[in-house]
């Protein structure tokens, strides 16, 4: 209100300049300078436009009033912020919304909000603070920003979208009275403290095992936990870091391979499986994309890698990172990952535990139905329920769904039964070839004759055109890896 007065005064104190001034101002040869009289309201007509004064909401009670940020306004609360936020200013706040703050693990936020950690949530909160009034405008032609932190935000412009560290800026320019809200995607946190867990490990009180059994979403491997007498470990002091597969992980594995894994008989290969997903000491993902690999609790390394805006663990992809704990910290991965030294001695089960053939666990698995189809008209079941071994790269349905309905059709013909068995065979390469052994190559010679090329490709394996999307199905008489699509012979493409 004062602030408006003083405008007011100040307007007042112009015109009232102005007219005083007019008869000198306006000389016979000058006629015209009554036309310029509303220069003076020229300032006080812009200035209403830039001052933060004609709001009526501060930056707190216009959060609170969207109804999306009840996270935050929680998190203020907690951390004593909402007088400064409701303070003169001007402040620029990167607001997350109450979807951002979901994506934090809830045991951790639950813990950031709880009195003995208010230092390191006031750390977090007022790293999402800039000093001043910065609009979209003005955002966009930065690279970075000090916070009230400080600590620098990094600000860069990807395909339209304006991004404040990893985080999106979903709605610009929100005016309040002491400043201006940008509406992000995604709790950012300061570099120091991905450096260092916050809240502190102690302040957990659930350690890996009982957090993993909470989420809901790692059945498979609690249960192979247990299977391997582990549980007590990753229950203990530690700190341990766990590149942890979700259930869904598990289920790109062949059913009949993880049973057998499961066994009794088979406890030693699962458990060098399982220790192969943990790294000693406790690893943030700021700090584990510095690496290029690291050594496991089972004796040999991963490999570490930045593919995009994902770090990859082998070829895993880490879905969801920094679940810290009370004994170490958890990334999610979307993929079992295998020991290098299992991969190359028949991954984990031996040839003589699996015990259903190419043909028989391709059936079984439900998605090569084309497949078995191709497989009865060429006249090539009984050569893949043979001994061999072989190394089968096996289109899904939905990689034969690609191929043109008619040509499908007619290559299923008796007449092209020639053409079809080349087909066929080109996807088969002689012996037992693992995932870790086909990283290695540039190219392998088929049953067919001709060489199919691979490599790999932001942490893939490519055949030809074709992505292995799950690796090492492991059978009685050799090894199956799933594409995404169907190969030609070169000389038939």
């Amino acid at each position: 209100m004062l602030t408006k007065k003083i405008a007011l005064m100040s307007v007042a104190g112009a015109l009232i300049l102005a007219a005083c001034a007019t008869p000198p101002a306006v000389a016979p040869t000058t006629a015209p300078a009554p036309t310029e009289a509303p220069a003076p309201t020229a300032e006080p007509t812009a200035a209403p436009t830039e001052a933060p004064a004609m709001e009526e909401k501060d930056i707190v009670d216009t959060a609170i009033g969207a109804g999306s940020f009840n996270t935050l306004a929680a998190a203020l609360t907690a951390a004593g912020l909402v007088e400064t936020l409701k303070g003169e200013g001007p402040f620029t706040v990167f607001a997350p919304t109450d979807e951002a703050f979901a994506k934090i693990d809830p045991a951790t936020l639950e813990n950031l909000l709880k009195p003995e950690n208010k230092d390191q949530l006031t750390a977090i909160l007022t790293y999402h603070v800039v000093p001043g009034r910065v609009a979209a405008a003005d955002v966009v032609n930065l690279t970075s920003a000090t916070t009230v932190q400080g600590e620098d935000i990094a600000i860069k412009v990807d395909g339209g979208n304006v991004m404040i560290n990893d985080a999106t800026v979903v709605t610009p320019d929100v005016m309040a009275s002491n400043g201006i809200i940008h509406v992000i995607d995604t709790v950012i946190m300061p570099p120091s403290m991905a450096a260092a867990p916050a809240p502190a490990p102690e302040a957990l009180t659930t350690d890996i095992v009982d957090t993993a059994v909470a989420a809901g979403d790692f059945n498979t491997l609690a249960a192979a936990l247990t299977a391997a007498g582990l549980v007590d470990t990753l229950k203990g002091e530690g700190p341990f870091t766990v590149f942890a597969p979700s259930d869904a992980a598990f289920a790109k594995l062949d059913p009949a391979t993880l049973e057998t894994l499961l066994k009794p008989e088979n406890k030693d290969q699962l458990t060098a499986i399982l220790t192969y997903h943990v790294v000693p000491g406790a690893v943030l993902a700021a700090d584990a994309e510095k690496l290029t690999s690291a050594t496991t609790v089972q004796g040999e390394d991963i490999t570490i890698a930045q593919d995009g805006d994902a770090l990859t663990i082998n070829g895993a992809t880490v879905i969801t990172p920094n679940i810290v704990v009370s004994n170490g910290v958890i990334h999610v991965i979307d993929s079992v990952i295998m020991p290098p030294s299992m991969a190359t001695t028949s991954t984990a089960t031996t040839t003589a535990a699996a015990e259903t053939d190419i043909v028989d666990t391709a059936i079984a698995a439900g998605n090569f139905t084309t497949l078995a189809t191709a497989l009865t008209a060429a006249g090539l079941v009984e050569t893949l329920k043979g001994e061999g071994p072989f190394t089968v790269f096996a289109p899904s349905d939905e990689a034969f769904a690609k191929l043109d309905k008619a040509t499908l059709e007619n290559l299923l013909k008796p007449e092209n039964k020639e053409s079809l068995i080349k087909v066929l065979t080109y996807h088969v390469v002689p012996g037992r070839v693992t995932a870790a052994d086909v990283a290695k190559l540039t190219s392998a010679k088929t049953v067919e004759g001709q060489d199919v090329t691979i490599k790999v490709d932001g942490g893939k394996v490519m055949i030809n055109g074709a992505t292995v999307t799950a690796a090492d199905i492991l059978t009685s008489n050799g090894v199956i890896h799933v594409i995404d699509t169907v190969i030609l012979p070169p000389d038939m493409s």
